[in-house]
């Protein structure tokens, strides 16, 4: 009889709980239930818009693989403005911008091309991504006779990965500026720091030996 009394007891605990805690019990399953179906439902739409991001990107460069003539610069500059509408935090809006970049080079805007990339800088989450626009941009301003800004553009922020590179663009600016030992010097690091990471960095001995300074001078 006391296990009777007990069962009975631990039944009458249960059904108080129950009463008591069932309608927050069910609510609170209800409320994880939803919160897995939402999650899974952002899970996927992420990856359709990255999928939609890529497939368009894809285009982009198919579109400017080849000869590129008014019509096709302006497809694919269209094509760009839909990939930053619709994909603007990810990585092809990125790479689209600097595309974008280089289409308007291509139509001789150099304004347009700067702000391209300023997009990128302003935009880009990704540092890599941002010290190639940098480059890019300091490129421009050096060809725009604004070798100063050229520097200060490459202070703002290049990483190391891409610091052969930028000691290049800085031998640039300096010889931009008429600074042949600044840049010889620039350039001569832009060639050690490539062949310590084992890149290629086409053109670098030929500036150095146009100014009658070799590798080692």
């Amino acid at each position: 009889m006391a296990e009777l009394r007990t069962e009975e007891e631990q039944v009458d605990a249960l059904k108080r709980w129950w009463k008591e805690n069932g309608v927050s019990l069910i609510a609170g399953v209800a409320l994880a239930a939803a919160g897995i179906l939402g999650w899974n439902a952002w899970q996927n739409h992420q990856e359709n818009q990255a999928s939609a991001a890529s497939m368009r990107y894809q285009h982009l460069i198919n579109l400017t693989a080849g000869e590129l003539d008014d019509a096709s610069i302006a497809e694919a500059r269209e094509l760009v403005v839909e990939i930053t509408d619709n994909h603007g935090r990810t990585l092809y809006a990125d790479l689209a911008r600097l595309l974008d970049a280089r289409l308007a080079v291509a139509q001789d805007d150099p304004a347009e091309a700067r702000a391209a990339l300023e997009a990128v800088i302003d935009a880009s989450g990704r540092d890599y991504v941002k010290g190639l626009a940098r480059l890019r941009l300091a490129r421009l301003q050096i060809a725009d006779g604004d070798a100063e800004t050229a520097l200060a553009t490459l202070d703002a922020g290049v990483p190391e990965s891409l610091a052969a590179q930028r000691a290049e663009v800085r031998g640039d600016a300096h010889h931009a500026l008429g600074s042949d030992s600044d840049a010889g010097e620039a350039w001569r690091e832009a060639l050690e720091l490539a062949e310590a990471r084992d890149q290629s960095l086409y053109g670098v001995q030929l500036k150095l030996d146009n100014l009658g300074l070799g590798a080692n001078s």
